[in-house]
């Protein structure tokens, strides 16, 4: 994937608001399965990212890195900080709310 086509795809998924930004919110999230997608930085460390795949997989969400450093992903996201850990939440439908 390109690396304009991924940049493309988080702005639009920051646009909508289902987005939590951190490791330990992405955790906490992963484990009440509220999580769709996670994406990790490139240069997060690999603990960190294995950490976050083991709870992506209980919670049946997927865990992609990257190619974008911890920076370069917090001007995507305009953020003035760096992002190394993103999640993208589920759906919610209208019915259950």
């Amino acid at each position: 994937m390109a690396k304009t086509t991924v940049s493309d795809k988080i702005k639009k998924i920051i646009a909508s608001n289902d987005v939590v930004i951190g490791k330990d919110r992405t955790i906490k999230n992963l484990r009440l399965g509220k999580v769709d997608k996670v994406i990790v930085s490139a240069d997060c460390p690999e603990k960190v990212f294995n950490d976050l795949s083991y709870y992506a997989e209980l919670g049946n969400a997927e865990a992609i890195r990257s190619p974008y450093p911890n920076e370069e992903l917090g001007v995507i996201c305009k953020k003035p900080f760096s992002i190394s850990v993103l999640s993208i939440l589920k759906q919610q439908n209208s019915n259950n709310r």
